[in-house]
């Protein structure tokens, strides 16, 4: 092994070089492009996640609770189908064709929703009229009726739910960690993460300023309409930029031995020499292999807890902002202020990656959704007491109440799963060789990240369409609190399990790279 290589594995960074920049000099030509890469990827997610929301919460008969029916029933089967078509793809197409065919399609869709699809949505939608007849007529398919009836909205949703899933999970964080070694990854991933958040303070504002032009347009054009153009033109730009970074890097950084040996990682073995799997071959090695069955209890654990503590802060939202442009506003507003706090979680996130144990680091996401999501619940059960939204509290109202403290606690969440969680589940990848880096992250994070967010939307489409039927979700807070209590535990539990085999399986790959050195 080279000296340079030496040098990643062995940095010596002091003073406020060690917590702000702990990047070697030659390093830049592999971490910035890397950190450009995540933000554009986040600035895009940012906003089509705030905008997907207002779409479908906003819609013709829709409210948050349709948002667990699509999750459901849509985007879960949607997020399967592309793990088939992902692993059969993976077989015949190159790394680069891969990451192509799987990003490209998204920026056709969206350029499309705001340029046709949006402006001939009456003569494709049912009227409203008609969606309102049907939830009367069929009660138990209340929330359904709007999905299909709003069929283009659930589309934009399940794609734009599918970008966080496919973009970032999948496509960023498997090249990351096949051309990122352990010792780089300690400094490179919090750093991604930092960088890429100020794509997600950019997309917030983006969002919110665009959203606020309701007051400024011309009589007679759509104020939302215009928000969406001016929306998915930056995401097809920005999606454009992520392509021409990945482009560049495969041609002028993976080429120098200092950054990417294609023999280092899985105990020098030659990626040729990796026997291909077949689809069934995948899930039965998956199946097998219970490292990968914590990764996936730690992504499920995440998906449903934070789906159950949304869904319920997506209905009070719409009580207090009705209006798309508004309710999109103040998401960019909640984005904005996510990215700032999660830059300076970044910094604190990276610097405990170095200095703790990576179970440390990784138990402090979970702890931290337990505490806020509970604090929200309580918020909720006690507006439920006063039985009236726009109860006077405090100089305000109860929901704008229950607005805040949802606020405060999905800032805290996602700042600490940004800065936290997603590195130390990315970190646990590396160990493993080259056909579970692929197809096993390729199930565990669109299919495990899909059922996490589908168990979620079960618990609340089952609770609401059959069980309680035509209830809110605020109205089942004191069920949905007890169930992530449950849950939680659970994740805690994993991650030490997790932790033992991951400090196992390193020592054996840093000895198997001894011995080839």
């Amino acid at each position: 092994m080279s000296q340079a290589n030496g040098a990643v594995k062995k940095p010596d960074f002091t003073g406020l070089r060690a917590i702000f920049w702990p990047i070697h000099n030659f390093e830049i030509k592999k971490f910035l492009p890397m950190g450009l890469m995540m933000f554009c990827i986040l600035f895009n997610y940012t906003v089509l996640r705030d905008t997907k929301d207002s779409i479908v919460v906003n819609a013709p008969g829709s409210g948050a609770e349709a948002l667990a029916f699509i999750k459901l029933y849509g985007t879960t089967p949607a997020a399967i189908l592309f793990m088939i078509l992902y692993a059969k793809l993976s077989n015949v197409l190159s790394r680069q064709g891969l990451f192509y065919a799987a990003l490209v399609p998204f920026l056709f869709f969206f350029a499309a929703f705001a340029m046709f699809i949006y402006p001939n949505r009456e003569a494709l939608h049912m009227t409203e009229a008609s969606i309102h007849a049907l939830q009367g007529e069929y009660k138990y398919l209340h929330w359904i009726i709007p999905v299909i009836g709003n069929w283009s909205y659930s589309l934009f949703y399940i794609l734009s739910e599918l970008w966080g899933s496919v973009v970032i999970s999948l496509l960023f964080w498997q090249f990351a960690n096949e051309i990122t070694r352990v010792g780089e990854a300690k400094r490179f991933y919090g750093m991604f993460g930092l960088i890429g958040n100020f794509g997600l303070m950019l997309s917030g504002y983006t969002v919110y300023y665009f959203s606020s032009i309701r007051d400024s347009v011309p009589e007679g054009v759509d104020p939302w309409g215009m928000t969406l153009n001016y929306l998915m033109t930056f995401v097809v730009i920005s999606g454009i930029c992520v392509v021409a970074i990945y482009s560049w890097m495969n041609k002028a950084v993976l080429t120098d031995k200092r950054f990417y040996d294609s023999e280092e990682g899985s105990g020098g073995k030659k990626k040729k020499d990796k026997p291909k799997l077949s689809l069934a071959e995948s899930f039965k090695y998956l199946l097998q292999s219970p490292y990968l069955g914590l990764i996936a209890t730690i992504v499920l654990a995440y998906g449903v807890s934070i789906n159950l503590v949304e869904g319920v802060w997506k209905g009070q939202i719409k009580i207090r902002f009705p209006n798309p442009n508004d309710y999109n506003a103040f998401m960019g507003q909640f984005s904005f202020i996510t990215g700032v706090v999660t830059v300076i979680l970044m910094i604190v996130g990276n610097n405990i990656l170095r200095r703790l144990s990576w179970v440390a680091a990784a138990l402090i996401t979970p702890v931290m959704i337990l505490i806020t999501s509970l604090i929200f619940f309580g918020v909720i059960m006690y507006g439920n007491s006063v039985n009236d939204p726009l109860y006077p509290i405090m100089g305000t109202t109860m929901v704008m109440i229950a607005v805040l403290a949802g606020l405060a606690q999905n800032v805290l969440t996602k700042s600490t799963k940004y800065s936290l969680f997603d590195p130390t589940k990315e970190m646990a990848y590396i160990p493993l060789d080259q056909e579970l880096k692929v197809k096993g992250k390729a199930a565990v994070d669109v299919i495990g990240g899909r059922a996490g967010k589908s168990g979620g939307a079960f618990i609340q489409s089952t609770l609401t369409g059959f069980v309680f039927v035509g209830s809110s979700l605020s109205s089942l807070a004191h069920i949905f609190a007890v169930v992530v209590i449950g849950i939680v535990v659970i994740w805690m539990l994993s991650v030490i399990g997790l932790g033992k085999r991951f400090r196992a399986l390193t020592e054996q790959r840093e000895l198997e790279a001894k011995r080839i050195a």
